[in-house]
């Protein structure tokens, strides 16, 4: 009974910023942990972050430092900073929520459609 609409991708140069918002409709936001994956093409999907319920934030050496993922539960949604991009970040991005922070580790839950990310000069 969650629905995710992703949004903010686009085409964006080497070393530039973007963020991604995923709008959630679901009565008890506040209640789900959160993940952002991304698959580039010809690869594996890749989780890039997630935070829990209680705020608790986690990601990997990929994108540490440079990627931030923050929620408003007023506003039933959940973001992605991205800073420093570059041409490896290029990929689809795709939110996910579950009442449980293992079913998002484990590629379960609930996914959006997903937003395009290019980067590329």
């Amino acid at each position: 009974q969650v629905q995710l609409v992703e949004s903010g991708g686009g085409l964006v140069q080497p070393g530039g910023s973007l963020r991604l918002s995923c709008a959630a409709s679901v009565s008890s936001f506040s209640r789900y942990a959160m993940g952002w994956y991304r698959q580039a093409p010809g690869k594996q999907r890749e989780l890039v972050a997630t935070i829990t319920s209680g705020g608790s934030t986690s990601y990997p050496d990929s994108v540490k430092g440079r990627f931030t993922i923050s929620r408003d539960n007023a506003k039933k949604t959940v973001y992605l900073q991205m800073n420093s991009l570059n041409p490896e970040d290029t990929a689809v991005y795709y939110c996910t929520a579950d009442l449980r922070l293992m079913a998002i580790i484990k590629q379960g839950g609930t996914w959006g459609q997903g937003t395009q990310v290019t980067v590329s000069s």
